[in-house]
């Protein structure tokens, strides 16, 4: 319908309903004599007469009032939809899809997650967990999470957390017999826990730093491989082997003596998760809040 007859049919509307060119004008914000005309150019386009007018007053006619009785409903409902959409500006809902790993589900968005629900119960929270590079756009994700050094350029970044680093950790059992790695390249002649990872062609190179600056990366054997850091984590806390793990997801357990540390000179910081997103623009209310909650506050 062109836009010239919406406007004409909802000035109709308001004369009617309100039976006054004078009311019907103020609460549109136009002029008596602009609403009249308006009316009379819907009239003459459907050569019906639909208000009969006096000095007095102004009533429907038998066309005016069915037209009335057929459209008021349609567009009163319009009108509601419209003014229901808008409200969502300033009530956050809907749903958010983030892709990110376990990591980042452990050290990040479950520390936060239980409060922001809390906050916000009509947003609902979607977290995919995989280590692939993921095209968010594609999969029709609103977000996901990497650590800033690997974030294409095109993208937005949100940090949601510190700088962290990777360790070498085993079971006090594991070490029981057997001396703890002094060089990286020591690994060898150890049982070292593995992790498949796709996007690294195979299992995941275990990365270090020489005292002198260099940047290196071995691949290890052992007995055990798993699918995701947690479990290489449990893999060593049950004494399996050495393990390649974030730092703070080992620390509560380094902390109380149930792993130790190997090679923690050579082992190089990294920059914190990101929440990476294709533009600033046209974010729902609920993304906003999300990002917000979840950012990261030195």
């Amino acid at each position: 319908m062109p836009r010239d007859h919406i406007n004409e049919i909802t000035a109709f509307l308001t004369v009617a309903r309100e039976r006054s060119f004078t009311r019907a004008a103020a609460e549109l914000g136009v002029t008596p004599s602009a609403l009249s005309h308006t009316v009379r150019g819907l009239e003459e386009k459907l050569g019906l007469r639909l208000l009969s007018r006096t000095t007095r007053n102004v009533a429907t006619t038998d066309a005016g009032e069915r037209l009335m009785r057929r459209l008021g409903p349609l567009f009163e409902q319009v009108s509601a939809e419209l003014d229901s959409i808008t409200s969502l500006r300033d009530k956050p809902a809907g749903v958010i899809r983030i892709t990110c790993d376990d990591v980042a589900i452990e050290l990040i968005f479950r520390p936060r997650l239980a409060e922001f629900l809390r906050q916000y119960p009509d947003i609902s929270v979607e977290i995919s967990m995989s280590y692939a590079f993921v095209d968010i756009v594609a999969e029709r994700f609103d977000a996901g999470v990497r650590i800033g050094e690997s974030i294409e350029r095109d993208m937005v970044a949100t940090r949601i957390g510190p700088d962290w680093r990777f360790c070498v950790v085993g079971a006090p059992t594991y070490f029981e017999g057997r001396s703890a790695p002094e060089t990286p390249q020591e690994l060898g002649s150890h049982n070292c826990i593995n992790m498949r990872m796709a996007t690294a062609g195979g299992n995941l190179r275990w990365e270090f730093r020489s005292p002198e600056g260099e940047d290196f990366a071995l691949r290890v054997s052992g007995q055990a491989t798993f699918s995701n850091a947690m479990l290489v984590l449990q893999g060593a806390l049950d004494g399996l082997g050495l393990g390649y793990v974030p730092y703070i997801l080992a620390k509560p357990y380094l902390d109380d003596g149930r792993l130790m540390e190997a090679l923690s000179d050579w082992c190089p910081d990294y920059e914190g998760y990101h929440l990476y997103y294709p533009s600033r623009k046209l974010h729902s209310p609920a993304f906003a809040a999300f990002v917000e909650t979840m950012r990261y506050r030195t």
